[in-house]
């Protein structure tokens, strides 16, 4: 997996910085995370690792895929990542582009799950509270897993926050065990 990261890193930097100077990171992360979703597709993907294809083929398909209205630069990006047989990194592309993007304007993905729904004054609360920790914009995506029993699970990226009810009583457990 980090092999894979490495082989696409020097892709997401290139179009990072072409984006980034055109002005069209919200475009570039879009079209990336379609690119993502074709070369995903089962039998796109049988067809990307044909090797019957010829490099412009799958780069054709791929952009009559994606269909019109691309971030200028960007069949020039597919062509260019099939000519070096990386259209199956995709994903990994469009992460790492994201993961830049969200760098840049200092902004971070935060998922909380509670085993019930939260109040618009909890979720505010909620916001107001990790900005100031996380010393970042927060967009915040709200999910309710009833086996969490009560309290919040928080996933933002590197950083978890376990205040669950299921995580306490497996923190217990553990330490009954040891």
């Amino acid at each position: 997996m980090a092999e894979l990261k490495t082989l696409a890193r020097p892709y997401a930097r290139a179009a990072f910085e072409y984006a980034d100077e055109q002005g069209k990171l919200a475009e570039w992360d879009q079209a990336l995370a379609d690119l993502a979703g074709v070369c995903s597709e089962p039998r796109v993907a049988e067809r990307l690792n044909d090797p019957a294809w010829s490099a412009e083929q799958r780069a054709e398909l791929v952009c009559e895929l994606l269909g019109d209205g691309l971030p200028s630069g960007m069949v020039n990006f597919v062509h260019s990542m099939s000519g070096q047989k990386r259209l199956g990194l995709a994903a990994d592309v469009a992460s790492l582009f994201r993961d830049m993007k969200a760098q840049r304007e200092q902004t971070v993905d935060v998922v909380v799950q509670s085993a019930y729904e939260l109040s618009d004054a909890q979720k505010t609360q909620l916001e107001t509270t990790l900005k100031k920790t996380l010393e970042r914009q927060v967009d915040l995506t709200c999910e309710v897993d009833s086996n969490l029993i009560g309290g919040v699970f928080i996933n933002a990226n590197d950083t978890v926050i376990d205040a669950s009810v299921r995580g306490r009583l497996a923190k217990l457990a553990e330490s009954l065990n040891s």
